[in-house]
């Protein structure tokens, strides 16, 4: 075929960069460092009640969850909340991943017509170093970041000792990473753990694998806004496709609450709650189907499973000397 022949120099390349060369779903041999291939992770897991909400419901549905993460971000939380919600997390060995620093979409930037968050100057770079360097000293382990340049900012914090260096980088699916260069720059750059655009098919999916080893989050169910897919039945194609992958329950058809806070707070722990509910549907559906792969065990220790479970310890002294802003 002509056509074939005259594209196969540029998927070269791309294999000769260490990616596919097409999309094509082949089953994907990595897995976490335990020897795991998928986790479950419970998203914006808004503040101390909605921590609460998860755990409680976990219990209730007997659904295992690894990681719970936040949307509003650490700025917007108090001390004492952040104590807490690192506290109930540590006590099940949970990973607790806090958004990072201010918004362009709520600061007075160009951004706020259409909610971008690629931030602006470097003064939002260095607010956002602040929040990072905060979170840790409280004892956080995991940051989720939505923009590049706080990426090379918070990798080259952990380098420098300015973060743990156990800190967990997690790249936001408000980054929408869609292709295996693009994401493959962004492991490069110190990622640990990313998200990638919830719509994209099995086999673009598998392409992306392909080209990186750091586990890949995915949301099985997303919110509206972010295209408002369940893709309950594909878990099981899913998991064989992205090993390893952090299975994410989201939620279709609720309202846009972020920023968060008490306002909202018995709306956002209702909705807490029914993600964990849906994550049960969601295993249900994987057993069903047939589960021939292995999950992380809760019990084993963070240095085995490379999760940032949080340490209340550390809120006790500072992870740098002085991070007063000037």
């Amino acid at each position: 075929m002509v056509g074939a022949s005259r594209l196969e120099p540029y998927r070269r390349l791309l294999r000769e960069a260490g990616s596919p060369g097409a999309d094509e779903v082949s089953p994907s041999a990595k897995v976490f460092p335990d020897g795991a291939h998928y986790r479950v992770e419970i998203p914006s897991t808004e503040g101390v009640e909605g921590v609460r909400a998860v755990f409680q419901a976990a219990d209730e549905f007997g659904v295992p969850v690894h990681r719970v993460s936040q949307g509003s971000g650490a700025m917007l939380l108090a001390n004492d909340e952040i104590r807490e919600m690192v506290a109930l997390c540590h006590e099940r060995n949970v990973e607790l991943s806090l958004f990072v620093g201010p918004r362009p979409a709520w600061d007075v930037s160009g951004q706020r017509s259409f909610g971008g968050n690629r931030l602006e100057g470097a003064d939002q770079l260095v607010y956002s170093m602040d929040d990072l360097a905060r979170a840790a000293e409280l004892g956080v382990r995991g940051a989720l970041v939505s923009d590049e340049g706080v990426l090379l900012a918070a990798a080259l914090m952990r380098q420098r000792g300015m973060l743990p260096a156990d800190f967990v980088i997690k790249g936001s699916v408000q980054l929408m990473a869609s292709n295996p260069l693009s994401v493959r720059m962004l492991q490069g750059a110190g990622m640990d753990t990313i998200n990638l655009a919830p719509g994209m098919s099995l086999a673009r999916l598998s392409s992306v694998r392909g080209a990186v080893d750091i586990p890949i989050d995915f949301y099985v169910e997303s919110p509206d806004n972010l295209g408002g897919f369940v893709r309950h039945y594909e878990i099981h194609d899913i998991i064989r496709t992205l090993s390893p992958v952090y299975v994410k329950f989201g939620l279709r058809n609720h309202p846009d609450v972020y920023p968060s806070g008490s306002h909202l707070q018995p709306l956002t722990t209702v909705l807490s709650r029914e993600r964990v509910r849906r994550a049960r549907i969601g295993l249900d559906l994987l057993e069903r189907l047939g589960n021939d792969f292995l999950m992380t065990d809760l019990g084993a220790p963070a240095r085995l499973t490379g999760l940032g479970v949080p340490q209340p310890s550390a809120a006790t002294a500072p992870m740098v000397a002085d991070v007063t802003l000037r």
